[in-house]
């Protein structure tokens, strides 16, 4: 072996050890945000999946309601467990669910000006949260970073596909 191939075996080994920290990061960083989203879940009353639904519908929805598998597909999660859940928060009159204009087999959901009353009551401890959290981080730094997760995510998704199908 020579010194050539010691020294890329070395820079695979820093690269191999750079990406067992960074997902051992992400895995901590998920585990801190499933405490802050339970929560804020807890100050409304709701489950940490009914918060994440709520989230995702803001932020989804461009004032026509979204669809359930829209939020099913950000939120990563079974559709049917979307419906369920949505069922529920309607009854706590935190949704509401009206008939797609488009095809009236889909429902299109909103949030309730309760849900929005509610959620803007927790708008100044949010911006506190986000200050702790992201105090390091300019707006610069964080669109960067931003970029190169959501380049990560799709690679991320691109090498599970590979390794269901026995590409890996």
């Amino acid at each position: 072996m020579s010194i050539g191939e010691k020294a890329s075996m070395s820079e695979q080994d820093q690269l191999d050890r750079a990406a067992r920290d960074f997902i051992w990061n992400v895995v901590e960083i998920h585990s801190q945000l499933e405490a802050i989203h339970k929560g804020w879940a807890d100050l409304l009353g709701i489950t940490e999946p009914q918060w994440l639904i709520l989230m995702a519908i803001d932020e989804l929805d461009q004032g026509r309601g979204v669809s359930g598998i829209a939020v099913a597909n950000k939120l990563r999660i079974h559709p049917a467990f979307v419906t369920n859940q949505t069922k529920r928060l309607e009854q706590m009159e935190l949704l509401a669910r009206a008939t797609s204009p488009d095809d009236a087999r889909f429902l299109q959901i909103s949030l309730t000006q309760k849900a929005r009353a509610e959620i803007a009551k927790l708008a100044q401890k949010r911006q506190a949260l986000n200050a702790t959290v992201f105090g390091d981080l300019d707006e610069q730094s964080l669109d960067y970073l931003n970029k190169r997760l959501s380049s990560i995510a799709k690679n991320s998704r691109l090498a599970s596909q590979k390794l269901n199908i026995g590409l890996l």
